[in-house]
């Protein structure tokens, strides 16, 4: 290692340590180095305006933001949730199954864990407390929990970043992460029933089954969210970023012209919002794309490549200790940051293993959304504190047994490639 990447790193941890947020930390240390090293500084900024500028697929970030925050406005949600209430609303611990079918239809629509956790979350904490049904902890963590599936079912702004640092075909991606989601829906709602008759929750009034195709109805429009996105890409109509265009005009109309609930005041408030988001997720990719010179300056990934290849490492070893690293970084870092930053330095291995990189990818950005709701320093568990006013102690107590089922489902789609590839096999992915 270069005494010039070592006094990058350095500010990097230095940065990081003190508080500065990480994008800034990265440019600065980014600085650092390419000023031990001689170079001009303006190498700097010209990787980062060529890295945002030439990359196509960036567009699709900001215009999946505009979808997700419109989509959070006015009474899409309480249709949605209408919906959820009456179709699963009649079961033991009915609410939190509510909330993590509602993360499953949110995902299709938002593809950002904060976002649903933020918007729909926060209601569905609201009326899981009501009348004290549900203890305060507990609903702030099954909300976190059903979060991370935000960014699993398409659309995917993490994926849509992997697709940017790998190559990888972002449509194949998006149709991986659909089987996962639902599985890790799936095991949500197990855990949630096991919790449910352990500790005497509540049932809710069943609605009448008269009365499920109006609800289903009245929420049919948004539901066909994800079913557009997907006919977009695989029907060969839409590129990505043309998808998620359309996602945005969709989410547009759907609420203002259709449901009427979208006033010019709060759509300027929500191109504001989102325009922030944008900006803020911008920045991370930028200062990302200046390490990565870094990271190639200084040859890291072949190195690494060609030592892990050199002492015979299986695939499966190697997708198990990558995975194991990502849990840990997790409980320290935000999900852009590992996908940008850390997940590049392994690509090459994969490709020199033979692992597939939609596998990968579909496995990376799951192990990221777990991270997210790990103590110390799991995003999702901020925001719902931040949102709801509920403790971080009660969250954190609760969240346990929901991140135990989701690293199992983790281990799963690790050990069995199949529950990521079915469908892109299927559709004719050849990996």
């Amino acid at each position: 290692m270069s005494v010039e990447l070592l006094l990058c790193v350095g500010s990097l941890f230095l940065l990081a340590g003190i508080g500065v947020p990480v994008a800034y930390a990265i440019l600065i240390a980014s600085m650092v180095y390419v000023g031990a090293a001689g170079q001009g500084i303006g190498i700097v900024g010209k990787n980062l305006l060529d890295g945002i500028y030439q990359s196509f697929l960036l567009l699709a970030v900001p215009l999946f933001i505009v979808a997700a925050n419109i989509m959070n406005a006015g009474t899409i949600t309480d249709r949605l949730l209408s919906f959820c209430v009456a179709t699963v609303g009649r079961f033991k611990g009915g609410m939190g199954h509510v909330n993590v079918m509602a993360s499953l239809i949110f995902s299709g629509m938002s593809g950002s864990a904060v976002a649903d956790a933020a918007g729909i979350g926060k209601i569905i904490i609201d009326m899981m407390r009501k009348d004290g049904r549900y203890p305060a902890g507990y609903a702030a963590a099954i909300t976190a929990a059903s979060a991370t599936i935000g960014p699993i079912i398409p659309p995917s702004i993490p994926m849509v970043l992997y697709a940017l640092v790998s190559n990888a075909s972002i449509g194949y991606l998006f149709l991986g992460g659909i089987i996962p989601g639902l599985f890790m829906g799936g095991v949500l709602m197990g855990m949630n029933t096991w919790m449910s008759h352990r500790r005497g929750f509540a049932v809710e009034e069943p609605v009448p089954l008269r009365d499920l195709p109006r609800k289903t109805a009245n929420a049919f429009p948004a539901l066909l969210m994800p079913a557009i996105l997907l006919y977009g890409i695989y029907g060969g109509v839409t590129t990505p970023t043309e998808a998620a265009a359309v996602a945005a005009f969709y989410a547009l109309i759907l609420a203002g012209l259709f449901y009427r609930a979208l006033s010019v005041r709060a759509l300027y408030t929500i191109f504001v919002e989102s325009a922030r988001s944008s900006a803020a997720v911008g920045l991370v990719i930028g200062g990302a794309l200046i390490l990565n010179y870094i990271v190639a300056s200084e040859n890291i990934p072949s190195i690494l490549a060609g030592s892990l290849v050199a002492i015979d490492i299986s695939p499966l070893v190697f997708l198990l200790a990558v995975n194991l690293l990502l849990l840990v970084l997790g409980c320290f870092l935000d999900a852009t940051t590992i996908i940008l930053v850390i997940i590049p330095l392994f690509l090459p291995t994969c490709r020199e293993l033979g692992i597939d990189l939609v596998h990968f990818g579909v496995v990376a950005v799951v192990n990221c959304m777990i991270g997210l709701i790990t103590p110390p320093y799991g995003i999702l568990l901020f925001v719902i504190n931040a949102v709801t006013g509920i403790s971080l102690r009660e969250i954190i107590a609760e969240v346990w047994p929901f991140l135990a089922v989701l690293v199992v489902a983790l281990l799963a789609m690790i050990l069995f490639p199949g529950i990521v590839l079915f469908l892109p096999r299927l559709l004719g992915y050849e990996g």
